[in-house]
């Protein structure tokens, strides 16, 4: 009589695919989220914004820090958000591999896009945050339009 196979051996011998801190990244999205919001300042401009320590710092209200390359680390928010820059295309898109510190250590990291558009004077910025643990589209949707969106329209608007 046969041995039944583990299931541990019935999954694909190729390497697993792993993330910047080592984590499975195998397995398929979760959860994800689209926002946009139209601002007074120029695409260029704001990409630039977006990967400056000092004025992304300015324009949440909470600390920054970043290295403007691929394959760069930041953080935002005192901590709170950290990650490494996975894509760069000057002016117009910015793609990371991006965590809080509310996700389970085990949790693979969840992937932004950022999408800078001209719109008349302005830009539409187009965020699409996908990869999120469960339960991770709601809370940081809200996060996003709070803790983003509202006070870049009113720092940019100055």
């Amino acid at each position: 009589m046969a041995k039944p196979k583990s299931k541990l051996l019935s999954r694909p011998a190729a390497r697993l695919a792993r993330d910047a801190r080592g984590h499975d990244t195998s397995v398929p999205a979760r959860e994800r989220l689209e926002l946009s919001v139209t601002l007074p300042i120029d695409p260029s401009a704001l990409y630039a914004a977006w990967l400056d320590a000092r004025e992304h710092g300015a324009f949440t209200g909470g600390q920054a820090s970043c290295e403007p390359r691929v394959g760069g680390r930041f953080t935002a928010w005192d901590g709170y958000i950290e990650g490494e820059t996975l894509e760069l295309h000057a002016g117009e898109r910015i793609v990371q591999a991006w965590r809080t510190s509310d996700f389970e250590d085990d949790d693979a990291d969840s992937r932004l896009e950022l999408r800078f558009v001209p719109e008349g004077d302005g830009t539409r910025l187009v965020l699409k945050h996908t990869e999120l643990p469960k339960g991770g589209a709601h809370k940081y949707r809200e996060d996003w339009k709070q803790l983003y969106f509202a006070p870049m329209s009113k720092y940019f608007t100055r």
